[in-house]
């Protein structure tokens, strides 16, 4: 009977130590409302989704989104300059409480972080000069040692020309200056998300979507978010779900992207 009555003693004692615990930790949900700001890690350099200008503002569909988010806490936005070869190395060390700008989900970035629930279907697809269009029509032809292709270092870009273009001559340029490349004849192909290459295209006169709705390689958009507890991403799946079915987001995209009208 001591013995069991010692047992049911320390079951208790570590009872209420978890409880104390559970109390000293606060979720992540609390911790970002506690803490007055939303810490948004962001490259800066992936229109129309994230773009830093001259004077360190940002403008972009996700940086309104991340704005709208804030609101919804009732807190301010902290913006965290990243790269995309970065990302994932500045959320684990805990600089981030979401990242945001035209983030393609991929089965190595779930290993490390939670995804929210999906913004958009946004495939691989060429974007080159207006008058190249027939020469890189598919994999097969880009696929080639004369081809040159450039790509922003440490995406699911260049990831995707390590995986299906391996005989292309790939350079890696920062998302800025690569379009130029293209324009200036020293590039002839870039393989990104449709979304960008239909904006660049209406961007920059002289360059080409190449098969706009066949996507080379299947793609979705969400926003990447620690992993640490499950309350942090409910309340963005949640406050994203709102924001589609009550027209919020849609009306963030038309200002970037031409989009149907809410019916």
């Amino acid at each position: 009977m001591k013995t069991i009555h010692s047992i049911m003693m320390l079951c208790g004692l570590l009872a209420l130590c978890s409880g104390i615990q559970a109390q000293e930790d606060p979720s992540h949900l609390d911790s970002v409302i506690q803490q007055g700001q939303l810490r948004v890690c962001t490259t800066g350099d992936y229109k129309p989704y994230t773009s830093k200008a001259g004077d360190g503002e940002y403008s972009g569909i996700d940086i309104a989104m991340a704005r709208a988010l804030a609101d919804s806490l009732g807190i301010k936005v902290e913006w965290v300059a990243t790269t995309w070869k970065t990302l994932m190395p500045d959320m684990l060390a805990g600089k981030c409480d979401i990242a945001m700008g035209g983030i393609s989900v991929t089965l190595e970035r779930q290993k490390k972080a939670f995804f929210s629930t999906t913004l958009d279907v946004d495939g691989k697809i060429p974007l080159v000069r207006c008058e190249d269009q027939e020469l890189y029509q598919t994999v097969y032809q880009i696929n080639q040692s004369s081809v040159r292709v450039v790509e922003p270092a440490g995406g699911t870009n260049e990831a995707f020309v390590h995986a299906f273009l391996p005989k292309a001559q790939l350079s890696l340029h920062d998302n800025l200056s690569i379009f130029q490349e293209l324009l200036d004849n020293k590039a002839d192909v870039m393989i990104t998300d449709a979304s960008e290459v239909l904006y660049q295209q209406k961007l920059k006169p002289g360059l080409c979507a190449v098969n706009p709705t066949q996507y080379m390689q299947y793609g979705e958009k969400a926003y990447l978010l620690p992993r640490d507890d499950i309350s942090w991403k409910l309340y963005i799946d949640q406050w994203l779900h709102l924001a589609k079915v009550t027209g919020n987001y849609q009306k963030i995209l038309r200002l970037w992207l031409a989009v149907p009208e809410v019916q």
